[in-house]
C-alpha cells in the first residue's frame, strides 16, 4: 500500500479542526499546560523552513501532554503591526490593514498545512482594534502611575526607517531591522520608566527555569553595578558628581571627562574659552551612535575645557576637564573620574593629550600599559588606603566620602528607560491629548479603543513628526479634563508594545470587558514553557517581563513572572551554511517541501536535523532519509498480527523506547528520540511481523512527530476508538527497561583483547572467570603469573599479568 501524504494530511487537518480536538477547554478539572511560540510577524515573504523549527518542537511537546491527560493550551496569533508592512503600503499604495490581512492569510495557510495542534479559536492580532484596545489601557494605567513620560532627549534615529529607535533596536551602530546608519536627534519622546523594575528584573531570574545564558544576557544587559557617587568641585562653582564602580581608586584621578551633551557645558558656555571648538566637536559627536562611541578599539578624541576646571576631593589637586565622545549621558551622571593607570581607555586618552599617570594599586608598570587585574591588588599613592587590598580600600573610601559629605554608596544600572515613541503611521494610537492649559490628559477609558485614521500618505514627514500630524480633523479634539482645544498625541507605540503581553490575551481573548478574565488568568498563569530565538532576550523577552511585574502591581495578574519556563532553539541555516535569507538567494520554502514529501516528513526532518539548539544547515537530499522511515511505519500494517501484548522478544526494546521517547521531548532532544523510533522499527523488522498492541504503542510513540499518518494508521487498522490525538500515552515499566546482558571489554595488562557479553547481575569473580575462560585470554595468559584483577562493572576485566 503506497503511502499518499497529500490525501492523508488534508483528511486529517479538516476532521481536527471539525473536532475541536485541540481546542483549550474553559474547564478548570484537568491540570493545565501553556505552551508558547513567540507569535509571527506576518511578512509578505511567508515563511520559510526556518521557522517552522521552534513551531514544531513545542507541538511535538504538546500533544504529548495532552495524551498525559493535560488541558493544553497551544495558541497562534500575528505580531501584525510594523514597518515592513507601513514601507510596502508606502511604496504600492495599499492601505496597510489590507496588506496584513493577505500576509496572515498567507501565513495562516502554511501554518495550517504543517498539521500544527494550535488552537485557532482563540487566534489574536495586534492590529484588531478589539486587541490594541487593551494595549492602550495597559499605557494608560502606566501613565496614570508616573511609568509612561515624555521628555525631550537624544534619540537614536534611523536615516532609512524615518523613525526613533530604542536602544536595544540598535545593533552595531545601525537598525536592527533595515541595517541602515543611525545617527542622534534631539526629539520629545514618549518613555516608559522600565528602570523603576530594573533591580526586580534581576532578582526574579532566580524564580524562573531559563538557559542560564538567556539570564545572563538579561543581567549584562541590566547592568547591575555596585559603586559610589563621587562629587568634584569646580572652579565655576558647580558641584560635578560622577558615578564609578571603583572609588578605591580616587586618588589616582587626574581628569575629568563629560559627555559632549552635558548639561553644563550650556552652564559655563560664557566662561569657556574655546566654545566654537567644543560646538564642532559636539556636532560631530551628534552624528555618531553610541556603538561608534564606546568602541574599545576606537582613536580617543575630544577638547578640553579651556576656563573651567575640577578639584580632586581627596587630593586637592586642580585637574582639568574633556569632553569626548567615549562618555555617555544616558549612562551615570554624564560624567566620569578619569583613572588612567588602572584603566585602559582612560591610559589611552591620557597619553594621547599628555596627562598625568599615578599608579594607586601595585603590582604593573603604568608607564607602559594600564595595570587593570588589581581585583586583588594592594594599595600605593593613596593616602589613607596605603596598604589596604581592593575590597578594604573600597570599603573604607566609601565611609569616608559619606563622612564628609562628599559621596556616597551607590547601586546604579545600564539599563535605560524604553523610548516608546514612533513616528509612524502603523501602530497603535497612544491615548494621550496635549491641552495648553492641562498638559498631557489621558483618553477616558469608555473612548477606546482610539483607532487610527484613514490617511492619504503613510510617508513620515520631513520634520519626522508622523503621517497622523497632517490629519487635522483628527488631531484637533478637546482636552477630556477641561473641554478645552487640545491636539492629539501624533506618535504611535512600537511593535513590541502588542508582544509584551500577548500571551496574556490567548488565556482569554473574546472578553470585551477586561483583557482577560480573573479565573482565566488565574488558571492559565504562567505560561509554563516559552520557546523562541536568543535575538529576543534583551528586547521582547525583557520587555514583557517589564509589563508583566506592573501588572502583577496594580492586581491584573496573579503571577509576578509571565513565564516559568523559557528555552531557545538554533536556526536552521541555508544549504551553505549561512542564515535564511531573499538577498543570499537560499531560502527554502515549505510550501514546496510540503508538497513532494508531506507535512509529517518535514517535521520530522526537521526534529532530526541535529541538536535542537544549535543552528543547523538545511540538506534537501536528507529529507529522504525521514520520508523513507515514514513509508517503513506506514508499510507495518502489511505484516500486522493478532495480538493485545507486547511480545516477549520486544517487550524491552518497546519499554526502553516508551521511556527515551518521553524523556527526550521533555528535554528537547528530539533527534535522538526520533533515532530510537527508527531503531525500534528495526527490531521489529528484524521479528518478521507487528502484533495489533505493539502497533497501538509505536503510533502513539512516533504520533508527536508524525501526526497526520500515525492518524490514518490508527484508523485503518482500527487500533482504538476516536482520534490518536484523544487517546493516552504509554506506559513503561522500569525494570523491563533493564538489560539482561551487557557487552564488557576483556583487557590484559591494560590492553583490549577481546569482547564479550556477560548477565548484568554477573558479580566480580563471575565476570572475572568469564574472561578467563575465553580462547583468546587464555592464550595471553598462558606462561605468566597475574598480579591483579580488576573489574568495572558493565564496562570492563582488566588482568595485569607478569
Amino acid at each position: 500500500m503506497k503511502y499518499e501524504h497529500k490525501p492523508i494530511e488534508e483528511r486529517w487537518q479538516k476532521k481536527w479542526e471539525e473536532a475541536g480536538v485541540f481546542h483549550a477547554s474553559a474547564s478548570t478539572d484537568k491540570p493545565k499546560f501553556y505552551a508558547l511560540i513567540e507569535f509571527p510577524y506576518p511578512s509578505g515573504q511567508g515563511l520559510h523552513v526556518g521557522h517552522p523549527r521552534s513551531y514544531t518542537a513545542l507541538d511535538i511537546v504538546s500533544r504529548r501532554r495532552r495524551l498525559m491527560g493535560y488541558n493544553v493550551l497551544y495558541p497562534i496569533g500575528w505580531d501584525a503591526f510594523g514597518l515592513p508592512t507601513e514601507n510596502f503600503a508606502i511604496k504600492n499604495h495599499v492601505h496597510p490593514a489590507i496588506v496584513t490581512q493577505k500576509n496572515i492569510a498567507r501565513f495562516r495557510q502554511q501554518l495550517q498545512a504543517l498539521g500544527l495542534s494550535f488552537d485557532w479559536s482563540r487566534e489574536i492580532n495586534t492590529t484588531d482594534p478589539s486587541y490594541y484596545k487593551w494595549t492602550q489601557w495597559i499605557f494608560l494605567q502606566m501613565f496614570r502611575r508616573g511609568l509612561a513620560y515624555k521628555k525631550e532627549m537624544s534619540v537614536n534615529w534611523c536615516t532609512s526607517c524615518k523613525c526613533v529607535l530604542a536602544n536595544e533596536e540598535v545593533v552595531n551602530g545601525v537598525c536592527e531591522r533595515c541595517g541602515s546608519e543611525v545617527v542622534h536627534k534631539v526629539k520629545s519622546q514618549w518613555m516608559l520608566k522600565i528602570t523603576e523594575y530594573a533591580q526586580r528584573l534581576v532578582d526574579d531570574l532566580d524564580l524562573v527555569d531559563y538557559p542560564e545564558r538567556v539570564k545572563a544576557q538579561q543581567r549584562n544587559w541590566i547592568g547591575r553595578s555596585t559603586g559610589a557617587e563621587v562629587r568634584f568641585r569646580t572652579s565655576h562653582g558647580e558641584e560635578l558628581t560622577v558615578y564609578t564602580t571603583r572609588p578605591d581608586t580616587l586618588y589616582g584621578a587626574t581628569y575629568m571627562v563629560l559627555s559632549p551633551e552635558h548639561p553644563y557645558l550650556e552652564t559655563w558656555a560664557d566662561s569657556l574659552r574655546n566654545l566654537d571648538e567644543i560646538r564642532a566637536y559636539q556636532q560631530e559627536a551628534s552624528k555618531k551612535s553610541d556603538f561608534e562611541r564606546t568602541e574599545v578599539a576606537k582613536e580617543k578624541t575630544g577638547v578640553r575645557l579651556d576656563g573651567v576646571t575640577a578639584t580632586n576631593p581627596l587630593t586637592g589637586k586642580e585637574i582639568p576637564i574633556f569632553i569626548s565622545d567615549y562618555v555617555l549621558v544616558s549612562y551615570g551622571t554624564g560624567a566620569i573620574m578619569a583613572v588612567p593607570g588602572h584603566d585602559t581607555r582612560d591610559w589611552e586618552f591620557a597619553k594621547k593629550f599628555n596627562l598625568p599617570i599615578i599608579e594607586v594599586v601595585q603590582g604593573g608598570n603604568v608607564e607602559q600599559e594600564a595595570f587593570t587585574d588589581c581585583e586583588t591588588g594592594v594599595m600605593v599613592n593613596s593616602g589613607i588606603l596605603n596598604g589596604l587590598t581592593v575590597e578594604e580600600a573600597k570599603k573604607k573610601i566609601i565611609a569616608y566620602l559619606a563622612e564628609q559629605g562628599i559621596g556616597e554608596q551607590k547601586v546604579n544600572f545600564k539599563l535605560r528607560d524604553w523610548v516608546f515613541s514612533r513616528q509612524r503611521y502603523w501602530g497603535e494610537p497612544i491615548p494621550i491629548v496635549h491641552c495648553d492649559k492641562c498638559g498631557f490628559v489621558a483618553l477616558p477609558e469608555s473612548e477606546l479603543p482610539l483607532t487610527l485614521p484613514e490617511v492619504k500618505s503613510y510617508e513620515p514627514t520631513d520634520n519626522g513628526e508622523s503621517p497622523l500630524a497632517h490629519m487635522t480633523d483628527w488631531v484637533n479634539t478637546t482636552c477630556p479634563h477641561c473641554g478645552g482645544p487640545a491636539r492629539r498625541e501624533t506618535d504611535t507605540m512600537p511593535q513590541w508594545a502588542g508582544s509584551s503581553w500577548y500571551f496574556l490575551r490567548y488565556m482569554d481573548p473574546h472578553n470585551d470587558k477586561a483583557l482577560a478574565g480573573k479565573e482565566a488568568l488565574e488558571y492559565w498563569s504562567p505560561v509554563d514553557w516559552y520557546n523562541g530565538g536568543m535575538e529576543h532576550t534583551t528586547l521582547h523577552l525583557l520587555y514583557s517581563r517589564f509589563w508583566h511585574k506592573f501588572l502583577y502591581d496594580i492586581g491584573v495578574v496573579p503571577t509576578p513572572e509571565p513565564y516559568a519556563k523559557r528555552t531557545s532553539h538554533g536556526m536552521i541555516l541555508g544549504e551553505n551554511g549561512e542564515k535564511m535569507s531573499k538577498s543570499r538567494g537560499n531560502v527554502v520554502n515549505p510550501d514546496e517541501i510540503v508538497n513532494e514529501y508531506g507535512a509529517d516528513t518535514m517535521r520530522l526532518y526537521e526534529m532530526f536535523i541535529g541538536d535542537f539548539e544549535k543552528a543547523a544547515p538545511w540538506n534537501t537530499a536528507s529529507i529522504k532519509g525521514s520520508r523513507r522511515f515514514l513509508e517503513r511505519y506506514y508499510a507495518l500494517t502489511e505484516r500486522l498480527v493478532p495480538g493485545d501484548q507486547i511480545t516477549p522478544a520486544l517487550e524491552r526494546p518497546f519499554h526502553k523506547t516508551i521511556k527515551k521517547v518521553g524523556e527526550d521531548i521533555e528535554n528537547l532532544k528530539f533527534n535522538t528520540a526520533i533515532a530510537s523510533l527508527m531503531a525500534l522499527i528495526n527490531d521489529i523488522s528484524d521479528a518478521g511481523s507487528i502484533n495489533r498492541e505493539e502497533l497501538r504503542v509505536f503510533t502513539l510513540l512516533l504520533n508527536p512527530f508524525a501526526p497526520h499518518v500515525t492518524e490514518e494508521v490508527w484508523a485503518q487498522a482500527k487500533l482504538g476508538t476516536g482520534l490518536v490525538a484523544e487517546q493516552s500515552w504509554p506506559e513503561y515499566d522500569e525494570e523491563k527497561c533493564k538489560e539482561s546482558m551487557v557487552e564488557i571489554a576483556l583487557q590484559v595488562s591494560g590492553k583490549v583483547r577481546d569482547r564479550i557479553e556477560i548477565p548484568v547481575e554477573y558479580t566480580k569473580e563471575q565476570a572475572i572467570q568469564a574472561a578467563k575462560d575465553q580462547p583468546k585470554i587464555a592464550a595471553e595468559l598462558s606462561g605468566k603469573q597475574i598480579v591483579k584483577e580488576i573489574y568495572v562493572p558493565g564496562k570492563l576485566v582488566n588482568l595485569v599479568a607478569k
